[in-house]
């Protein structure tokens, strides 16, 4: 550590010792200037030196009482002119208050204050030493008072733009914080959100094929064969997927072209087979006048209809389910609806596939609802964006 920082801080704890500082170089000049003559050096004039040392004992407290101090020194430098002109020295302790209280204090009392004191020190000298106001030693005593206060001001004013600076450097450096963090935050649940539908999908499409091929296996083993192979395209169809979405993480830098591509709805087609192959019917319709979708609409809408089904399959007790694609004219419908009976599911969920959608959905500024039916089954309605101004998906 450097010697200047180990020396702040020590008089960082010794207000006394730091407010009386300015005494010694006070008392330094006045040794100084007592001793220079026209004939050379001499001894200096211990009388004005001790005056000037006693005037700067109340320097002691001035950051603690700056008004009191100003008004206290000045009155002991002006009594001391009055009382004794012969030995006046310059009232350099009162010119250290009047900046202290400058810098502590408000504007207002600040200028005041600075200007009283030099028009009284001003006066009293010439009216101790017989000169006119306006001569050039009144004058000099009357610049001294208003500098110091005008000094004081301005280290004040500085002070206090310094302060300003660093708290919007503090500030901003806080706002990036959290805006990295909100970003990380969202960028989290992105992840977690399309490995959900990526391994919940195909997890599950396993499962129900691994079901049907172990019930198959002995009385029709052609059809667990087929049932193994469905395992196999999905497994691997699955570790495709993973493999992507883990490459886009640790491969930042790729190119475009090295990445594997987004579902689309074009592929809606293979999504379909797949659970068809697992024993879900599903059903698929157009409707209204199919046009250029966003790409973050077209991975919108797959996911949904993926998870979806993938819900159908697992917690519905039917065979079968409708997926209708409706075009309209600033938005795509999405309906799937299957012929479940309430309150026979087929296995238990965490309630994550439904919040991904609503997810999903609102990050392109479209909406989803999702719930049983009147009349059986379960109906998942969302409503998309054809085109975006700008999105992240």
């Amino acid at each position: 550590m450097e010697l200047p920082m180990v020396w702040r801080q020590w008089l960082a704890r010794h207000d006394r010792i730091k407010d009386v500082l300015p005494a010694v170089p006070l008392i330094v000049i006045a040794a100084s200037a007592t001793a220079i003559g026209t004939s050379g050096w001499h001894e200096p004039r211990w009388d004005e030196v001790v005056w000037t040392a006693l005037s700067c004992v109340p320097l002691a407290f001035r950051s603690r009482w700056p008004l009191g101090v100003a008004l206290f020194t000045l009155a002991g430098d002006l009594t001391l002119m009055v009382v004794a002109s012969h030995i006046a020295p310059t009232p350099a302790a009162s010119l250290v208050a009047l900046y202290t209280l400058a810098v502590r204090g408000s504007r207002r009392t600040a200028w005041l204050v600075g200007s009283v004191a030099a028009v009284a020190i001003t006066g009293v000298h010439a009216a101790t030493h017989g000169q006119s106001v306006v001569g050039g030693d009144s004058l000099l005593r009357f610049d001294f008072a208003i500098a110091a206060t005008a000094l004081g001001r301005a280290v004040l004013s500085r002070r206090q733009n310094l302060a300003a600076a660093r708290e919007r450097a503090e500030r901003a450096e806080r706002l990036q914080e959290e805006e990295a963090r909100r970003r990380v935050t969202e960028e989290r649940v992105r992840i977690a959100r399309e490995l959900h539908d990526v391994v919940a999908h195909h997890i599950t499409l396993v499962n129900a094929q691994a079901g049907v091929a172990h019930h198959l296996m002995r009385d029709n083993p052609e059809h667990a064969y087929e049932a193994l192979a469905h395992i196999k395209d999905n497994s691997r169809a699955a570790l495709d997927e993973l493999r992507a979405s883990v490459g886009l993480l640790r491969q930042p830098d790729d190119a475009p072209g090295s990445r594997a591509p987004i579902p689309r709805l074009a592929d809606l087609d293979a999504l379909v087979g797949g659970f068809e192959a697992s024993g879900l019917s599903v059903r698929v319709a157009h409707t209204g006048t199919p046009g250029p979708l966003a790409p973050a609409t077209e991975l919108t809408a797959y996911r949904i209809v993926q998870e979806a089904l993938t819900n159908s399959h697992k917690h519905a007790s039917g065979a079968g389910a409708v997926v209708v694609l409706d075009y309209g004219v600033h938005s795509l419908r999405v309906t799937v609806t299957d012929d479940g009976r309430p309150g026979a599911p087929k296995g238990a969920g965490t309630g994550h596939g439904l919040i991904g959608m609503h997810e999903r959905a609102t990050a392109i500024r479209g909406t989803v609802t999702a719930g049983p039916r009147a009349e059986g089954g379960f109906q998942v309605i969302a409503e998309l964006p054809l085109s975006l101004a700008s999105t992240t998906v």
